[in-house]
């Protein structure tokens, strides 16, 4: 019911740590620690740029459409200070924002795999949204006109914005992909405005113990074998999927986390029976 979601990391960024064990209790499994490093990430989400969107919302039965439509009425655009989304992948998340605000408020997405952003530009194309170069200062747009959304390819690690400039700092099913989560989070919070939000939508393990063992099931076993069927790539993406997923933190690690990264007011909402979990934080004033 779920699929492999966006994509960071940077070719400058530091390797991956040694290979070593580490147990999930929510997976009831021990796993080798997944490799974030760079160029795999940049590589698998490459190769499967060209289906990425139609395996998510195959692969989830549409309800990833939901997820992005409760994160964009939950952490809610007010005024017209610029909005981004990291790890934007194909731009979903950064259009359901562009278009919550009614066309007022300029967007910015960013990712560092190239042949996503290609696709959230013509996605975003396909629509008439008006767009120009990213910059790093987020301005709107002139009165009376339609606010820009514009992509651009970057490091969440190391973002080339401005400090404090946005109001809302998004990412959907990208943190886990940054091979630093804290450095990633604490690079949200810079950019962020004081008394902005950080919201993370991320994919998380069902607590229900009847529901969780048979997602748990599908999740291991059956999603991998779909995806990579489907999506043939050579880094076995929807392998990477579970992976990943499973050695995250989730609710009350993540918070903590997000408190490390100088977030504050944290809170966490379970979606679609935990499936996936909408984490908010305040940057404060």
């Amino acid at each position: 019911m779920t699929a492999v979601e966006n994509s960071n990391s940077d070719t400058t960024s530091p390797e991956a740590a040694p290979v070593e064990t580490s147990a999930d209790p929510a997976i009831g499994q021990t796993t080798e620690q997944v490799d974030k490093s760079g160029d795999r990430i940049q590589k698998m989400f490459g190769e499967i740029s060209g289906r990425y969107d139609f395996l998510n919302h195959f692969l989830s039965g549409g309800v990833d459409y939901y997820w992005r439509w409760r994160t964009v009425r939950k952490v809610r655009p007010q005024g017209d200070s610029p909005i981004l989304d990291v790890c934007t992948g194909t731009g979903d998340l950064a259009l359901a924002y562009w278009k919550k605000a009614g066309g007022k408020t300029a967007v910015v997405g960013t990712d560092f795999t190239p042949e996503m952003l290609v696709i959230a530009r013509q996605k975003s194309a396909k629509l008439g949204i008006p767009t120009e170069a990213a910059s790093s200062d987020g301005d709107t747009a002139t009165a009376g006109a339609k606010a820009p959304l514009t992509f651009q390819q970057a490091d969440t690690m190391e973002l080339p914005l401005e400090s404090d400039v946005y109001q809302i700092v998004s990412v959907a099913f990208g943190l886990r992909n940054v091979s630093d989560t804290v450095a990633g989070l604490k690079e949200m919070t810079r950019v962020c405005k004081p008394g902005g939000q950080v919201a993370v939508l991320e994919f998380s393990m069902p607590r229900n113990q009847l529901f969780g063992a048979v997602y748990r099931w599908y999740f291991r076993n059956i999603l991998p074998r779909i995806g990579q069927l489907l999506a043939r790539n050579s880094e076995a993406a929807y392998k990477y999927l579970p992976q990943s997923v499973s050695q995250f933190p989730q609710d009350e690690e993540l918070a903590g986390l997000m408190r490390e990264a100088g977030l504050t007011d944290i809170t966490w909402t379970p979606l679609t029976f935990g499936i996936a979990t909408l984490y908010v934080g305040r940057k404060p004033e």
